[in-house]
Order: C-alpha cells, then structure tokens, then sequence
C-alpha cells in the first residue's frame, strides 16, 4: 500500500492513522529524522489497519476499574476520565468506555539521524562509542552485529542525533473546552431519535451519561455533548481526521452534522462541529 503525503501530514499522525509503529514507518521508507515532502510517496505496511478515529471501545465488564484498564491499555486514569466526561473513579458493568489506540510507544518519538562511519585499524566498539557519545549495544542494535569483532573499512551506522516526531496533523489547535445541554426525556423518546434530534450519536449520549442500558425513563434529565465552539472554518493541510482529533469527537460525527459522503474537504469550508 501506498500513501501520498500531503500539506500538514506528520510520521506520527500517518503511524498512527494506518495502525504501525513510527520508527517502522521510516525505516521501511529510509526516513532520516521526521521531514517530510508534500507528494512524496510513503510505503504503509501490507499488514497496516486503519485508525482514523484513534479510540476503541471498551464495554466494563464485573471486575474492572479505571485503573486496571488504563494498565492494560496503556493509558492513564486521568485520560480515560478526560475523554468520556467523567466526573468520578465509578464504573458499571456494560458501560461502554472510549480508549486512546496509540501505536506509537513515547520512547519511540524520536527518529534517529545517522552518519557512515569506515572502520580504521585501531578502532573498538567501545572507542567508536564514547567518541560519538552513543552506547556500544546501541551501535550493535543499529548494524545488526553478531558480535564485537570489526574489520578495517568495515562501514557502520552511527546515531548523531534525533528528530522528535510532530504529534500531529496541519497546525497546532488547543482543544475546545467541553460542554453539554440538557435535555429531558418525554413520552416517544428513544436514545436514537434524541441522538438525531441533536446531531450527535448514541455512544456519545450513552458514554456522557454513563448509562448502562438503552432504557428512557420520561423525566430523565440527559446531558447533550456540545462544544465552545459551533463551527470550524477548514485549513490547509486540515482533515476530517485530524479535526475531528482538534476537538475531541468523532469522524463519522463531523460527517453526520455536515451531511458529507466522503471525506474530501475544501479550504475555507465551514463545518459545524
């Protein structure tokens, strides 16, 4: 499979969007730190899935806390409350919680540089090493040696330096404060005709309200997610994929509200959020 880069696009945001592990990316492409070129074309892994919304989700089952499934995960208490609106440590059985899919480990952000470096009679690994300021099991890992012996005019890679991989796609954004309405449950009302009433989906309203059935009572005062801001005007270099992380909601959500079929956008569109 291949993928164009285009304007805005980082090894991370693209690792990430296709399931594979940065430091994969750029070695099967021969990236040297974490430049890339606008139409450059990237190899992706045969064996890549596709991630565009970042998150699964999770149903609690008896047993489980916030703690032990952020240990499991990789995440942490705090995040998982951030990203499902909650207000307290208190979990039910068959809540469906959202997790963060990272495939990227933080120790493998940053994309080494190197140099070639031609054995002369004296050398050692050790010597090569502490005159580079870089591990012997370092230089070792990177040449895939069997042992410590050299040869002269033997080449070998050496790390010189890294490039910390953008965590990102197009321009930087701060995440819009969170905040809901409320809506109060009448006789006919089902989780998906208030879901449409207000151009949000049924996870959302499930997950927000930490409810743990589809079952309405009339009465029921429901919070609606919304957000500080209504609309978004597109940048280059924006995708649907890369807005929908600036703001902390879904892909397919974006789509619903704006009534797209695809996920081409035009520079200067306005899109409810």
């Amino acid at each position: 499979m291949n993928y164009t880069v285009k304007a805005g696009d980082t090894l991370w945001g693209i690792s990430n969007q296709y399931g594979v592990n940065v430091s994969d990316l750029a070695a099967l492409n021969n990236i040297s730190g974490s430049n890339l070129k606008v139409g450059q074309v990237l190899k992706i892994p045969s064996n890549s899935g596709n991630n565009p919304d970042n998150m699964f989700m999770y149903t609690v089952k008896k047993g489980d806390s916030l703690w032990n499934i952020a240990k499991v995960y990789g995440t942490s208490v705090e995040e998982l409350k951030r990203i499902n609106y909650l207000t307290n440590n208190n979990l039910y059985i068959g809540q469906v919680l959202r997790i963060p899919e990272m495939y990227t480990k933080p120790e493998d952000m940053n994309v080494p540089n190197y140099i070639n470096y031609r054995v002369v009679n004296g050398d050692t690994l050790y010597s090569i090493a502490k005159k580079y300021s870089v591990s012997v099991d370092t230089i070792i890992s990177d040449n895939a040696l069997k042992s410590n012996n050299l040869s002269l005019g033997q080449n070998l890679k050496i790390r010189t330096s890294s490039s910390v991989v953008e965590e990102c796609f197009g321009e930087d954004y701060e995440i819009p404060t969170i905040s809901y309405n409320t809506y109060t449950v009448v006789k006919g009302d089902s989780l998906y005709s208030i879901a449409k009433k207000f151009n949000t989906s049924v996870s959302e309203i499930v997950s927000i309200n930490n409810l743990t059935s589809n079952t309405l009572n009339i009465g029921q005062v429901l919070k609606i997610p919304g957000t500080s801001s209504n609309t978004y005007t597109v940048k280059i270099g924006d995708t649907l994929y890369s807005i929908a992380r600036k703001f902390n909601v879904s892909v397919d959500s974006i789509k619903n509200k704006n009534g797209l079929t695809n996920n081409n956008l035009s520079v200067g569109q306005i899109l409810k959020i």
